[in-house]
């Protein structure tokens, strides 16, 4: 399991403030990191946590995280109309966007830090304050600063507004500050991140996955994959266009099987083979950058756990990809640890949070105990 460390995006990882974690400290991460632990422990928050920071927090990765878990805010535009904005209070430890409290991810070592804290109006420079200047004239606005490098943007958040307030804001005017906020990225360079689960992928994202490696290298990747399950796939195509007028237009996968005349749409062979087809395809689509896995175990057969995680960390290995993902599973992290000690030169890495008190914390198994657990179905949940 040796896999050079200094050569992953993220070699170990510390989190403080951000949503239920007060404080965490990996310390170390794998070319493939599986996290373990109870419901509620923070395994999906760390996964959230690398995407923010691979993002250097930009706008975007932060509202879709926001609007997947409904975090709005509501407010009132120039016509009195309900509108609303994402609720950066939400990414804070506590829900509470406190100055002096920020969220602060990256390594361990610290040196890339990615910052997001809140700052008051009155903290602002001139400059900086005439992007309040034209919003509400009767409501407390807020101000998100992000750092990383030694750069900044500022971004402008809106707390919750009583309707029976008045408000000079426009929807537009939002947006264009968001983008004048964020317009130097030059210094900023992202690591792409893409991510699976819990649920099933969209024909939609399959259909991009598919698009970026159709005809390359790649696409044998995908290929492979849907071979775990069996050898009844020939071919894969997809079909149809972005406009969708009637339920089962638009984009989706076909399957050409043995001793089938016809094609057969992918997601009727059922979960498993839509989860490990779309596995393969976000692998093909991460090279130099990292993929995270939400309950990875979904859909797949506990038979098939440890050809999935050979597949997972040879790719990521060939591929420079760094994945973290989560499982409640058993067999899922006992497929994992039989993989991790068969694919030599590949770090996989187990690791299970647990609550200590109000805080959380990581405990990582060594090569000998994944072996142990391997061998001796070891509980390693």
């Amino acid at each position: 399991m040796s896999d050079q460390h200094d050569d992953l995006h993220l070699p170990d990882l510390s989190i403080a403030g951000f949503r239920g974690i007060e404080r965490l400290s990996i310390e170390r991460l794998g070319r493939v990191t599986l996290l373990t632990g109870r419901n509620g422990v923070g395994k999906t928050t760390v996964l959230d946590a690398v995407r923010v920071h691979a993002a250097r927090g930009r706008p975007m990765v932060l509202h879709e995280l926001l609007e997947r878990r409904e975090e709005l805010v509501a407010a009132l535009d120039e016509d009195h109309d309900r509108f609303f904005v994402p609720d950066y209070t939400a990414l804070f430890h506590g829900r509470s966007a406190t100055p002096g409290a920020p969220i602060r991810i990256g390594p361990r070592s610290g040196g890339a830090d990615l910052e997001i804290a809140t700052v008051p109006p009155g903290d602002l420079s001139p400059e900086q304050r005439e992007l309040f200047a034209e919003h509400w004239t009767e409501a407390d606005v807020q101000a998100v600063r992000i750092a990383y490098r030694g750069r900044q943007h500022l971004l402008t958040s809106f707390p919750a507004m009583n309707d029976t307030r008045s408000a000079n804001w426009s929807r537009r005017r939002y947006w264009r500050d968001l983008r004048r906020g964020w317009s130097d990225d030059s210094e900023w360079p992202v690591v792409e991140c893409e991510s699976l689960g819990p649920g099933l992928l969209s024909n939609s994202r399959l259909a991009r996955f598919w698009d970026n490696v159709a005809l390359t290298e790649e696409e044998d990747l995908s290929i492979r994959a849907l071979q775990l399950i069996g050898d009844d796939v020939e071919r894969v195509a997809v079909v149809g266009d972005d406009e969708r007028r009637h339920p089962g237009e638009g984009r989706r996968v076909l399957v050409k099987l043995k001793d089938h005349s016809r094609p057969v749409p992918l997601k009727s062979l059922g979960d498993g083979v839509t989860r490990v087809f779309a596995a393969g395809l976000a692998l093909a689509n991460s090279r130099d950058g990292f993929l995270v896995i939400d309950e990875a175990e979904n859909g797949i057969h506990h038979a098939l756990q440890p050809d999935f995680w050979n597949m997972v960390l040879r790719a990521a290995h060939e591929n420079n990809i760094q994945v973290l993902a989560t499982t409640h599973s058993w067999d899922c992290a006992a497929g994992f640890a039989r993989a991790a000690v068969q694919v030599s030169g590949v770090a996989g890495v187990l690791i299970r949070l647990e609550k200590d008190g109000e805080q959380v914390r990581a405990v990582e198994y060594s090569e000998e105990e994944l072996q142990a657990a391997a061998e001796q179905h070891i509980e390693v949940r």
